[in-house]
Parts: structure tokens; sequence; C-alpha cells
């Protein structure tokens, strides 16, 4: 029996094309935690669960089309869709402090892929998973501090000190999320079988 594989003209297949927009649904459904929690807002920064599903993306779908997926999710809300946090979204989100988290979930799932495409054990899944919030919080938390500093109303006594600071809340919840992200990953992964190229 022959395998068709439908492909679009970009040369994805309809089933990644499917994944990437049901990634994109579950980083909008992650960012908006906080509409019905709002507590879960620390020093400007929102407790979602983006992180999360970002490092979801690159484990089941690999470097490529997890990155994809994540482009896809900041392409459509830069166009003016509601899907970043607080139902924002078009072109102006680019200035706001937080958007480089949302940059950040495009090198988060890359990453994250690369890793479990050379090494498929669990611990594999874990690690990179956990390298994969370093990468968010690296990349996103430099963003938030240059943003206060040269374009965003700065409070007088915030410093690089106090950005990081401002991580500590959710990292506890991060560290666990992406722990778990490793461990049902790879479960999932072995029974989804998913083909991690485009």
């Amino acid at each position: 029996m022959t395998t068709v594989t439908v492909k679009s003209k970009s040369g994805m297949s309809a089933l990644s094309l499917v994944y990437c927009g049901m990634f994109a649904a579950l980083m909008m459904i992650g960012a908006n935690i906080t509409s019905f929690v709002p507590f879960l807002v620390v020093g400007g920064v929102p407790i979602t669960l983006q992180t999360f599903f970002a490092i979801m993306a690159g484990l089941l779908l690999g470097s490529r089309l997890g990155a994809t997926a994540m482009t896809v999710y900041m392409v459509v809300g830069l166009a003016g869709a509601p899907i970043f946090s607080k139902f924002q979204g078009g072109f102006g989100f680019v200035l706001i402090p937080t958007f480089g988290f949302v940059v950040s979930f495009i090198f988060v799932a890359y990453v994250v892929g690369k890793i479990v495409e050379k090494n498929g054990s669990l611990r594999s899944y874990v690690v990179a998973a956990l390298v994969g919030l370093i990468v968010n919080y690296v990349i996103g938390t430099n963003w938030m501090y240059f943003a206060y500093k040269f374009w965003a109303a700065a409070p007088d006594a915030f410093s690089y000190a106090v950005a990081w600071a401002w991580m500590v809340p959710p990292l506890p919840k991060d560290i666990l999320l992406s722990v778990l992200a490793g461990i049902f990953g790879h479960r999932m992964y072995k029974v989804l079988k998913v083909r991690r190229s485009i």
C-alpha cells in the first residue's frame, strides 16, 4: 500500500500545517491564563503556560517545525490577532517589554528540538526542556531590561538585578512545568511518532 503525503505550496505537509496551527492555538491559551486568574502577574510579567507549550513544540515537532510553529504564533499576533497575553495583538506589541519572551519561544523550540533529535532518551528530554527554559529566561529577561531602559518607563530603582529578581516568582513553577514537559513529551512522542521535518 502506498502512503501519500499531501504538501502545501510551501513544501509543508498538511499534517505539519495542522501541528503549527495547533501549537499556535495552545500558545494563545497559555498566554491568556492570566485573563482568568489576574493575580498571576508579578512585576508586570504574566505567569503563563507559554514556555511549557514552546518546549512541548520543540520536544514533539523537532527544531525546524517547532520553531516554525512558534514563528507562526508570533507573526499572527503581530498581524493583529489578539493572541498575545491579555488578548493583545498588533505590531505595537513589539514595544511592550515582555515581547522578548515571545521572540524567545522560537529559539526555545529550536534548541529543545535539536537536543532531542540527537538523543531520544528520557533524560535528554528533561535536560532539553530545562535548557529551553534557560533560553527563554535569558532572551526574555535581557529584552525586558533593555526595553525598560531605552523605551519603556522604568521605575527609578530599576536595574539589571531587579529585572532578574522579577523572574524569581515564576521560576519554581517554570522549572516544575519544564520537567513535566520533558517527561510528558517523551511519552507523547513515542505514542504520536510525529515526523520531525517540514
